[in-house]
């Protein structure tokens, strides 16, 4: 999906680089996800079908603008639960929930980005191509989710075709957030062509979608990226 709307004309605040990233996506019923969504928040879909992607991978390089990476604040692993949505016409990112092993983190980006970062404990290692992959949830108060999968990239590298599915599930320039009142934000980042590779996967547990009642069955759509670059902006009510 090549960019629909221009990158903002103020300068972005944060930087990071996302790596050893595994986009695992399922076809799932559209109602049963559209039910999820607060007002104003549309479901895309694909072919009439959306799709839910368990996205494990780790953080590097997080700091603002103008300042260094902090030890113990600037690296650690995350793993999200999202789907596509649009907002006003615009298509983004929606996170029904965003694991992550760093406290401090966790806190700031649910009070400054209103996205639903949860406390786990999680682990990784990179053995060779293969990177083997655990996570369970501790938030307090928040629905139980676990994790544990290993996979590897596989296959050349390549740019996804417009127009694709794959261009549809990883191209995206803006996500979507809401407050305890229900209000909307949008927040807006920008980077390069995914570089993308097929992947293979073994899954042991997967509990993540079960937050939403829905529980991920069969073989999940693959893509790899070994390592993205990337820029947020602050979030502006969509």
């Amino acid at each position: 999906m090549t960019r629909s709307f221009p990158v903002p004309d103020r300068p972005w605040v944060l930087q990071m680089r996302w790596l050893e990233l595994c986009f695992m996506h399922w076809a799932v019923d559209a109602d049963v996800v559209a039910r999820a969504l607060p007002d104003g928040v549309t479901l895309d879909t694909w072919d009439g079908r959306a799709y839910l992607g368990v996205v494990p991978f780790r953080m590097e390089g997080i700091h603002p603008r103008f300042t260094f990476d902090v030890p113990g604040l600037s690296a650690f692993p995350e793993l999200n639960l999202r789907t596509y949505v649009t907002v006003n016409g615009v298509p983004g990112v929606w996170f029904f929930s965003l694991d992550a092993a760093q406290k401090i983190g966790v806190r700031l980006a649910r009070t400054f980005f209103h996205l639903p970062y949860m406390d786990a404990r999680m682990w990784t290692r990179r053995e060779g191509d293969v990177i083997a992959y655990a996570s369970a949830r501790t938030h307090v108060g928040a629905p139980p989710a676990r994790f544990g999968a290993a996979y590897r990239p596989v296959g050349e590298v390549f740019t996804a075709r417009p127009g694709s599915l794959e261009d549809w599930l990883t191209s995206r320039y803006a996500l979507f957030s809401a407050d305890g009142r229900g209000r909307v934000f949008r927040g807006d980042i920008h980077h390069g062509p995914w570089p993308l590779q097929g992947a293979e996967a073994t899954l042991g547990v997967n509990t993540m979608a079960e937050q939403i009642g829905v529980r991920l069955e069969g073989e999940p759509h693959l893509l790899y990226s070994e390592r993205l670059d990337v820029h947020a902006w602050p979030i502006v009510r969509a």
